[in-house]
């Protein structure tokens, strides 16, 4: 722990005590991003068959390019250079770009932002090929290379969910609609387009909410939903730039004003990996609501025990890992051989000792006396079985 930073530049070595056989930076991303507690530095791997291993924590460290730059160089970054997929704010950091409504934002072309009338009949910008400092919009030097960069997939349906709300009529029945379905949300999020995942999702399997859209607005949305579950999603279909050029099409004829993330889709559409859902971004926003238990546990003494408790609850099912005392008895079939999330306290205990029991169970939770009973060990089993961790 150094400048109120807990870190971990021995990844090799992280990976072997943790059971990880071997190594390869190549399979693994970096994912960067603060929630309101802290900052984190997290470890994906590429393809999401390992959980989430957290290299780098702070409550004290904020978002910001010098801090972004001390961490990267703690972390021996270029030693590794793993792909980053984070948010458009965390990429301006890394390449030194200037953040907010700037007129050439993007990255890779100098597009217009202000622009708007070329912005739906010009797809082709000149390429940014020098970043130098002084240059349109770069005031730092880059951090990283650019081509390790990631477009964000979350990210990006939720800039398209954004400019499709903002699109439509205020007064109309599908505005309305929307807002009745989410009455927690104050009216300045809901005419800004600001909305989560599960309630996009929610919004998707709601027949009733297609059915008060105008004719233009359900072109768009069923567009919008293909490009989610055909491209942005964990799948990606052969004809997924039709996909893409069919919800541009429907998202103009709305109405809808060209942001940066539909800037991509319409110009970089061949910078986006081959299978997005593999390299999301989405993966690290769960890392969020796993670490948030640890934190609360560690309130007021986040440091370097917290990090490592955090990383001692990953289990994985190591088969060349030799353990002192390993049984050969087979699995329970209520067991799942790999957790591809942390199962963290009393709910690791509460499973195991669930397994090996085939009759009520009064645990003691906490050392207030609470106890938790459950009279069936299947109804247990079932429920961690069918969480998605």
């Amino acid at each position: 722990m150094e400048d109120d930073f807990v870190y971990c530049n021995n990844i090799q070595g992280l990976f072997s005590e943790m059971g990880l056989p071997e190594y390869n930076p190549d399979e693994w991303r970096l994912f960067i991003d603060s929630s309101k507690r802290s900052l984190k530095y997290v470890l994906h791997h590429n393809g999401n068959k390992f959980a989430c291993v957290p290299i780098g924590h702070s409550v004290i460290v904020k978002e910001h390019y010098l801090n972004v730059k001390m961490v990267l160089q703690k972390l021996r970054y270029t030693e590794h250079n793993w792909a980053i997929c984070v948010d458009f704010k965390m990429i301006n950091f890394l390449l030194g770009q200037q953040g907010g409504y700037t007129k050439h934002p993007c990255f890779l072309c100098y597009w217009d932002s202000h622009a708007t009338d070329q912005h739906w009949v010009k797809k082709d910008w000149p390429t940014r090929e020098d970043r130098a400092v002084g240059d349109k919009n770069i005031k730092n030097e880059p951090l990283v290379n650019r081509d390790h960069i990631i477009l964000p997939p979350l990210h990006i349906r939720l800039g398209l969910m954004k400019q499709f709300v903002k699109a439509l009529d205020k007064d109309g029945d599908c505005f309305n609609y929307i807002a009745k379905t989410f009455p927690g949300l104050s009216m300045e999020k809901l005419k800004a387009g600001i909305f989560d995942g599960p309630q996009i999702r929610k919004l998707m399997q709601d027949e009733t909410f297609t059915a008060r859209m105008t004719v233009a607005g359900r072109a768009a949305w069923f567009s919008y939903v293909s490009v989610i579950r055909e491209f942005l999603g964990n799948t990606k279909a052969s004809n997924y730039r039709n996909l893409v050029d069919v919800m541009l099409q429907n998202f103009q004829a709305l109405g809808a004003r060209m942001s940066i993330k539909l800037h991509y889709l319409f110009s970089h559409l061949d910078y986006f990996p081959e299978n997005p859902g593999d390299v999301s971004e989405e993966q690290g926003e769960r890392f969020h609501q796993d670490i948030r238990t640890m934190e609360e546990r560690y309130q007021g003494r986040w440091d370097s025990h917290m990090t490592a408790d955090y990383c001692w609850t990953l289990i994985r099912d190591c088969p060349e890992q030799n353990h002192r005392g390993k049984s050969n008895k087979p699995l329970s079939p209520y067991m799942p051989k790999i957790f591809c999330w942390p199962i963290i306290g009393s709910e690791l205990a509460l499973l195991c000792i669930a397994v090996h029991y085939q009759e009520g169970i009064k645990i003691n939770v906490n050392k207030c006396g609470r106890f938790l009973k459950f009279s069936s060990v299947e109804n247990l089993c079932f429920q961690h079985r069918n969480q998605s961790y």
